[in-house]
């Protein structure tokens, strides 16, 4: 399967590459067929095996953890998981809690390098706040140096599960996740995460906030 928003960048690729095949210029051939691969590969949105299990917070991304700390926003006091995207991960992002879709916000900004602390606040980016029955959950999905566009799925009003595809950002980025500050944190620094299946968190079944 592809993501929706590849399906132009596939095309493209694949025609050109089409189009050049049947004239005598290698290198453009092996060009626009490696370009076609790329997006094939940039762009696949495979199916994930999403836990069943109670109280927990799955990544919403692919990619190695590059910070773990406290942040407080409007405040209130959030443990902060930021996980990078490198171009050869999933983009496809996903929702890591049960809940309901309070605000989706764009924010326009610049495009530093992902992987920099810097980007979570300055980077373009989609704020995402879902209201769990933990507490408040909110997912930035930051544009990077390579990056351009980041794209949301959800509306707020929306009922998302923990694993539902939440948007995509086209190329290296980085997904934040910010969770209530009684959460337990289940990753370390630079450990590899899969979106919708990485247990990023945990939270005490039953506490009601």
């Amino acid at each position: 399967m592809i993501a929706k928003e590849g399906f132009s960048y596939v095309t493209i690729a694949g025609g050109l590459f089409l189009i050049v095949f049947f004239l005598p210029k290698w290198f453009f051939t092996i060009l626009f067929f490696s370009l076609t691969v790329l997006f094939i590969i940039f762009f696949r949105d495979p199916e994930r095996d999403i836990p069943i299990e109670d109280g927990i917070a799955v990544s919403g991304a692919d990619g190695k953890i590059v910070e773990i700390s406290e942040e407080e926003i409007d405040g209130e006091k959030f443990k902060k998981i930021s996980v990078f995207m490198n171009i050869f991960n999933v983009h496809v992002n996903r929702v890591p809690v049960d809940g309901e879709v309070v605000s989706v916000v764009h924010k326009p900004g610049k495009f530093l390098s992902a992987d920099k602390k810097e980007s979570s606040f300055v980077n373009e980016q989609n704020i995402i706040t879902i209201q769990s029955k933990y507490g408040k959950v909110i997912v930035k999905q930051v544009a990077g140096f390579v990056a351009r566009r980041t794209v949301s799925y959800l509306q707020p009003g929306d009922k998302v599960k923990l694993g539902d595809r939440l948007g995509i950002i086209k190329f290296s980025s980085r997904v934040d996740h910010y969770l209530p500050i009684s959460a337990k944190i289940n990753v370390d620094l630079d450990d590899v995460v899969y979106a919708g299946e990485t247990i990023i968190a945990r939270f005490q079944v039953g506490e009601e906030f």
